[in-house]
Parts: C-alpha cells; structure tokens; sequence
C-alpha cells in the first residue's frame, strides 16, 4: 500500500504529510506531528480521550481517518492557549480540582469548548449531555461539571 500526500491544518499551522490511508487521524497526530494531548483509550470512539476539534466540532479522532481530514480545520488540546495564556477551560479545570490522572482531560475541555461555543450559558443537564461520551474514571465529574460552569460565567 502506498502512502498519500496530505495537508493538515493542526492548531492554525498547515503540515505537508505522507500516511498510508489506513492511518487514523489520532496516529498522525500523535505520531507524526507529536501532538500527544488527544490520547488512545479504547479505539472504539466510546471513551473521548481521543477528541478533538474539527471544524468547530469535537469528533472521535481514533476513528477518523487522516486523509480525510483534508481542507478542515483542527484544533488539539496544543492548540488552545493562546500567547501563553491557557484557555479560560483549562485554567478552571485547574482551580477547580477537575484534573487527576489526566487522561481524559484533554478531550473533556475540548468537548467542553464545543458546547461553550454553541451554547454560552448551559444549564448543568446541558453539560452533562455534551461530556456524557468522555469518561473518566477518577473524580466523579462533580468537579469536571463544576469547571465548566465556572469557565462559562467567566466568558459571560
């Protein structure tokens, strides 16, 4: 199998690559470019620690394949501070004790930046709908819940 010529557009910054067409976009990026935030975890597209953000929609990056992610836009968890800031997300995952392991943080603040972006303002059962396909087996997402809603009030 040959591999193809592709263009990505990771994190603002366009990535001339050769992948065979079997690769999924979550082993370009972690392999390729060496943007190790969005993680492996069960390969299914059941955990979301592989998400991402493409075209302004977190996707399932272990079940995207890379030669498909041509011409759309994709932002990692590598991506999201902004002139050495972190993201208003990050930093009240921080404050509010919503980190543990971190496996599946990264996932969870970009599926948490999906919602902020679509809806400003969500109501806790919001919040529990958008993260209910990221798992995380450490805090109980009391305090996961708890960051978001903080990060939201901050951007009101």
């Amino acid at each position: 199998m040959d591999k193809e010529k592709i263009s990505l557009k990771v994190n603002g910054k366009v990535y001339e690559l050769e992948v065979y067409p079997h690769k999924t976009l979550l082993e370009v990026l972690r392999n390729e470019l060496g943007l190790t935030g969005a993680k492996e975890g069960c390969g299914e597209g059941a955990c979301g620690a592989c998400t991402i953000i493409q075209d302004g929609k977190p996707i399932r990056s272990c079940l995207a394949l890379a030669v498909e992610a041509q011409g759309k836009d994709i932002l990692t968890i590598e991506g999201l501070a902004k002139d050495g800031r972190l993201h208003a997300l990050q930093e009240s995952f921080i404050q509010h004790g919503a980190i543990q392991c971190g496996f599946c943080t990264s996932g969870m603040i970009l599926t948490s930046k999906a919602l902020l972006e679509e809806n400003p303002q969500p109501s806790e059962r919001a919040i529990r709908e958008w993260i209910s396909g990221n798992l995380c087996r450490c805090t109980g997402y009391a305090k996961i819940i708890e960051a978001i809603q903080a990060a939201a009030l901050r951007r009101g």
